[in-house]
C-alpha cells in the first residue's frame, strides 16, 4: 500500500505543479484529484483518477471505479458514495461536488464512451466480467 501512496503522491504533486497536467502513462489524459473522507476512519484522502467531461453539462464530470480491473471496487468509490459529496481539483480549479452513482443505460453509455476513448477501460471491464460491474460516478459542481 505504501508503494501506491508514493505513486499517488507523485501524480498529485505533478498535477498541482503543472495546472492539472501530468506526464508518463497519463500524458494528455484528463486527470481529476478527488478529495474524500474515509467512511470508517474519517481520514481525508486525495485520489488521482482519469475523468470524462460531460459534453452536455460543463459542471459535471464522470469518474470510473475501475481499480485497473481489480476484483473489488476502490475505497474512494465507497467513501464518495457513502458521503454523497466531495471536493475535486480539475486543472487549477477546486470545487465541491455532489456524487451520483450512475445505473442502467446512462451508466452503459458513459462507460462505453470512456472505453472508446481509452481502450484500457474496455480491458478493465473484461478483467472484471462476471465479478463486478465497474461503477461510474457523476460528480456535479455544487
Amino acid at each position: 500500500m505504501a508503494e501506491m501512496n508514493d505513486w499517488n503522491a507523485h501524480i498529485i504533486s505533478e498535477f498541482r505543479a503543472n495546472a492539472g497536467q501530468v506526464g508518463g502513462q497519463f500524458a494528455g489524459a484528463p486527470i481529476v484529484l478527488m478529495h474524500h473522507r474515509g467512511r470508517k476512519s474519517g481520514t481525508e484522502f486525495v485520489s488521482p483518477v482519469m475523468y470524462l467531461p460531460d459534453g452536455a453539462d460543463a459542471d459535471r464530470i464522470f469518474v470510473f471505479a475501475s481499480k485497473s480491473g481489480a476484483p473489488t471496487h476502490p475505497d474512494w468509490y465507497y467513501n464518495l458514495t457513502a458521503a454523497g459529496e466531495g471536493v475535486v481539483e480539475v486543472g487549477t480549479q477546486t470545487y465541491a461536488v455532489t456524487v451520483t452513482d450512475l445505473v442502467g443505460q446512462e451508466r452503459e453509455r458513459v462507460f462505453a464512451e470512456q472505453a472508446a476513448k481509452y481502450p484500457g477501460f474496455a480491458e478493465y471491464a473484461e478483467k472484471t466480467a462476471g465479478i463486478r460491474t465497474i461503477p461510474v460516478l457523476a460528480l456535479s459542481r455544487r
